[in-house]
């Protein structure tokens, strides 16, 4: 899709996950944005928007970050269409975050049909040792619900471990989306070409 202002590519992405996960600020972080401790719920939705240059082109990337919430739900299913990339985030010190993520797909899918590329994050994993061991989600089983979820949908999904407090690995998810979307897109405009 293109900006009719500017003609730059358009790529859309939506942030899901339960609420107090690190959504906010994984999308803070990633538009370069500080830290802020504590905890503020997002109401409804909230919008951001970061021209990247990617591929030799600038693309408008509008990242959809909603409130994790069941109270939102309703107005959750309006933001998903015309999205062409999820962010499923959960938090490694809060299993069931993790175990709820299944039912986040399930929400996307009601809303998408068939889902777009997938990053999925286990988010703090700065706080991933400062928590009793048995309570904490392992790197294995974020890789594992990928996998599953993959073979499942047979979605283009990848797994990052994240923490938007230091930083880590949240470029690299992006990026890694972004050409994600991209390849599906080409992969779309050549079908469309051929058929």
């Amino acid at each position: 899709m293109k900006d009719q202002d500017d003609g730059s590519k358009i790529m859309k992405a939506v942030l899901i996950g339960d609420g107090a996960v690190g959504k906010t600020s994984i999308r803070r972080n990633y538009l370069g944005e500080d830290f802020t401790e504590g905890h503020i719920a997002t109401i409804g939705v909230d919008l951001a928007t970061k021209r990247v240059l990617f591929d030799q082109e600038v693309v408008k990337f509008i990242i959809w970050d909603l409130a994790g919430q069941p109270t939102f739900e309703k107005v959750r299913g309006h933001y998903y269409a015309g999205c062409n990339g999820i962010l499923l985030v959960y938090s490694v010190t809060d299993r069931d975050s993790f175990d709820n993520a299944s039912k986040w797909l399930v929400e996307a899918f009601k809303n998408m049909g068939p889902l777009p590329p997938t990053i999925i994050i286990g988010n703090k994993t700065d706080l991933r040792h400062s928590y009793d061991k048995k309570k904490y989600v392992t790197t294995e089983e974020g890789q594992k619900f990928t996998e599953y979820f993959i073979e499942k949908l047979g979605v283009p999904a990848v797994f990052h471990e994240t923490s938007a407090k230091t930083g880590t690995g949240i470029q690299d998810a992006f990026t890694q989306l972004l050409q994600m979307m991209s390849d599906e897109e080409e992969k779309k405009e050549s079908e469309h070409f051929i058929g």
